[in-house]
């Protein structure tokens, strides 16, 4: 089990958690919010703190919403037509990693880039590319099992037990899965779906790419960092904690270990004391005898 950081890249934190959906927040917003501000989607903030980030044409809204009514801490809704409802919408709570939130909203700001045909894509069974249950391959790969915890209800479950995906057939309310968790998909991590430790929701019609990008992001077999200090009993109880050890020092470069083998060589020897003999020396002359 290692990470797969940069050795020499400052790290955020003093443990690695593993497996990694038990992770839990880093408690700031901001490298998820990168990847749309860095296309110059316009950021907006109400009195209580709550951000609001708009693609340029309206038809992307995100919302980070510490204040908001209930704990669907990152909600994210593209639209069709930018007055009309939302097309779909994904909800996080306030407890997901970062990192996942983060890996859907880069593969959005590239989605939107290409245009209403990426980021509004509508999944179909069988097609390639749009199939659905192309989400759930990640996952799989990692040795996540197939579950059927009820009735009309697709799942998958973590090795450890501790998280599961879970899709749901037949009609649901657009309504209900853009505000409540009666959606499409749901991810979440803990003892149970019930009392999770996160959670994240996705309606009918969000692209399968984007929820690819989380679940790849979930599969991910490397640890994450956080700081011990902010981490719950609960997490701990269930997580594997490494310390995170400091970097070492860099490869030698070509140069240093030139460097090296000059200071190992023997110093020049210094010019001889005593005088040479010549054609018009004479030697010594013995010393008295005692």
């Amino acid at each position: 089990m290692t990470s797969r950081t940069d050795p020499h890249q400052e790290i955020d934190g003093d443990v690695y958690v593993w497996p990694r959906h038990l992770a839990s927040t880093t408690g700031t917003g901001d490298p998820a919010l990168a990847p749309l501000l860095a296309l110059g989607w316009d950021l907006r903030y109400d009195d209580d703190a709550n951000v609001f980030v708009s693609a340029p044409d309206r038809r992307v809204r995100l919302g980070y919403l510490p204040e908001g009514e209930d704990d669907g801490l990152w909600r994210i809704n593209a639209y069709k037509d930018s007055f009309g409802p939302p097309a779909w919408g994904v909800c996080f709570n306030d407890r997901v990693p970062t990192e996942f939130v983060t890996a859907f909203t880069t593969v959005l700001a590239t989605a939107y880039e290409q245009g209403p045909d990426a980021y509004l894509a509508r999944p179909v069974s069988g097609t390639d590319g749009h199939d659905p249950f192309l989400a759930v391959v990640p996952l799989l790969k990692q040795g996540w099992e197939i579950d059927r915890p009820r009735w009309g209800v697709f799942a998958v479950q973590a090795p450890d037990g501790h998280a599961g995906m879970e899709f749901t057939t037949g009609d649901l309310d657009p309504e209900a899965e853009l505000t409540t968790r009666e959606a499409r998909w749901q991810l979440w991590a803990g003892t149970s779906i019930d009392r999770p430790v996160w959670y994240a929701t996705a309606s009918t019609d969000t692209p399968v790419a984007l929820l690819t990008a989380v679940t790849e992001c979930v599969a991910d077999p490397a640890p994450l960092p956080r700081w011990r200090e902010a981490t719950s009993s609960y997490i701990k109880g269930m997580a594997q904690l490494t310390p995170v050890r400091p970097p070492g020092p860099p490869a030698p470069t070509p140069l240093d270990v030139q460097r090296s083998v000059f200071s190992r060589r023997p110093a020049a020897l210094p010019p001889a004391s005593v005088p040479r003999w010549s054609t018009t020396s004479r030697p010594a002359l013995p010393g008295p005898r005692r």
